[in-house]
């Protein structure tokens, strides 16, 4: 599969628009960013799965307060497969309520839907431990 410039610049500002959906509370928005049978792996965090926009939903309210405040998305690369699904591998840093910050990585699988593109598998995996020579 090839992609061009405006598949590449949809799905990196597709990438980009979770931090703005969720910071904003805009969770009804999720249909945006996600197919309907999208599974939000957050197995390194010691949690299971999440299946489904409502799923990912119920867990984001459910945390209330733990939310960050501002979620940012940076280094985003792109790959498409012969299959016609796209990687996207990046990074997010998240900022407490408090001034803490947390870092991530997101491995996503995106594929084009008669919507537009949408994530339809994302992992979450916490990033904290430094380069060491």
């Amino acid at each position: 599969m090839s992609l061009t410039l405006e598949d590449r610049l949809a799905i990196t500002e597709l990438v980009s628009l979770h931090g703005h959906i969720v910071d904003d509370g805009r969770l009804d928005r999720f249909e945006e960013l996600f197919t309907s049978d999208v599974v939000y792996d957050l197995t390194d965090f010691g949690q299971a799965p999440l299946f489904g926009v409502d799923a990912i939903r119920d867990a984001a309210l459910a945390l209330g307060s733990a939310n960050p405040v501002a979620h940012h998305v940076t280094n985003v690369v792109v790959t498409a497969s012969t299959d016609g699904r796209v990687q996207v591998r990046s990074k997010g840093l998240g900022i407490k309520a408090d001034g803490s910050c947390g870092s991530v990585a997101y491995h996503d699988t995106v594929v084009l839907t008669a919507d537009g593109w949408r994530i339809s598998h994302r992992k979450v995996s916490p990033r904290r431990t430094p380069l060491s020579p």
